[in-house]
This record gives C-alpha cells, sequence and structure tokens, in this order.
C-alpha cells in the first residue's frame, strides 16, 4: 500500500481554512479518497484538552511564550503519532487546520522566542513526519482584524486567548509565514483568499490535483 497524502492549511486568523479545509475533504470523498480532517492544537482526546487550556481557558491569563511552546508541541506530538502517522500508513490523505508552520509563525515570530529553540521543540514532537504540501490562505492583516470581529461578535461566549493578542503580534505573525513562503516555495504554497469561497476552492484544488496525479 502506497503511503498517503499530508495536507496542512496555514494562515492568520479569519482566512477560511475550516471552510476550505470542509469542501477539499468533500471533493476527494467523491472520488473515493480517504480522508481525515484534523485540527491543532487538538485531533485527539488529549489535544482537545490542550486546546481548552491554550485557548478558551478563564485560567490561561498568565501563561508565559515557553509553556505556550511546550503545550502546542506536546498535543501535536501526540496527533502525529496517534493519528497522523498511522492514517498516512494506511494509504489516507490527511488534512490539517495548522501543524508547525504556525508554531514557527506564532510562538517563533510572534511571541519573539528563539528560532532555534522553537525547531528543536518541533523536532521532537514531528520527528520526520512533514506536510506534503502546505496551502498559506492569505489575507491582509485588515481584512483579518475584520473578520475576527465578526465571528467574536456572533460568538461572544467563545473567548479565544490567541485573538486577544495586539496588531504588532499579527503583523509578526504575518512575517513569520512570509519567511516560510520565502524559504519553502516547492511545499508551502500562497493562495489569496479574499477572493470568493468559490474561487478559492478552485485554487485549492489546483494545488491538490498536482500532488494527486
Amino acid at each position: 500500500m502506497s503511503r498517503g497524502l499530508f495536507i496542512t492549511f496555514e494562515g492568520t486568523e479569519g482566512g477560511g481554512k475550516s471552510t476550505q479545509i470542509k469542501l477539499l475533504a468533500e471533493r476527494l470523498r467523491a472520488e473515493g479518497r480517504e480522508v481525515i480532517e484534523l485540527r491543532e492544537p487538538g485531533g485527539t482526546p488529549i489535544g482537545e484538552e490542550i486546546r481548552h487550556l491554550l485557548k478558551h481557558s478563564e485560567a490561561n491569563g498568565a501563561m508565559t511564550a515557553e509553556t505556550e511552546l511546550l503545550l502546542m508541541c506536546a498535543s501535536r506530538a501526540q496527533l502525529v503519532r496517534e493519528v497522523i502517522r498511522p492514517a498516512l500508513a494506511a494509504g489516507k490523505i490527511v488534512l490539517c487546520d495548522r501543524f508547525s508552520d504556525s508554531t514557527t509563525a506564532y510562538q517563533g515570530h510572534g511571541r519573539q522566542m528563539d528560532l532555534a529553540r522553537v525547531r528543536e521543540v518541533i523536532e521532537l514532537a514531528v520527528g520526520d513526519t512533514r506536510p506534503d504540501l502546505t496551502l498559506f490562505l492569505h489575507v491582509p492583516i485588515e481584512v483579518s482584524e475584520q473578520r475576527r470581529r465578526a465571528r467574536e461578535q456572533a460568538q461572544p461566549q467563545l473567548r479565544d486567548r490567541f485573538e486577544e493578542a495586539d496588531r504588532a503580534f499579527f503583523e509578526r505573525v504575518e512575517q513569520g509565514f512570509q519567511t516560510i513562503a520565502c524559504a519553502e516555495p516547492e511545499r508551502f504554497v500562497t493562495v489569496d483568499a479574499t477572493s470568493s469561497i468559490e474561487a478559492v476552492q478552485v485554487s485549492v484544488w489546483h494545488q491538490v490535483a498536482a500532488k494527486l496525479s
């Protein structure tokens, strides 16, 4: 049995990752492919507990950047070993909402941690499990802010600690993603996510189809 395909979706807040993952999964399944949809942090019972602590818990206000990094990668280490590697070994297509590039961008660039140290922790979590394709759904920071505000108004009860960061943080995150895009253009593909959902869907499929052929 041939190895499956590991595709990750990245971007700042409000880029439409979850929508595009759902649409891509539907198309792949319609073509007879076995697909698993995951999210980070999360994707396993342990990971979902960590997700709540990182994002939504009222007790996380004093969390340090180092704790955040280690928790992110702890969730990822569990996901890789419990779900991703077995799925790929079984020939399935794995679609993941965020992966290690988010840690580089958010904890490395956004929190201004030492990038070499961040890479060491990521290496421990993922080993040789790397995406075959990463789709960076890009929107300008102004658009991201508008979409985040709309989401907060629609779900005021759902606090997200990351979305409480200031613009300077998200500007650094954006720069982090751009740095990755320049360093790994064969894997890390930028998609204009300001277009319609349908137009973004076409762009996403164009990139994925090339990996399937």
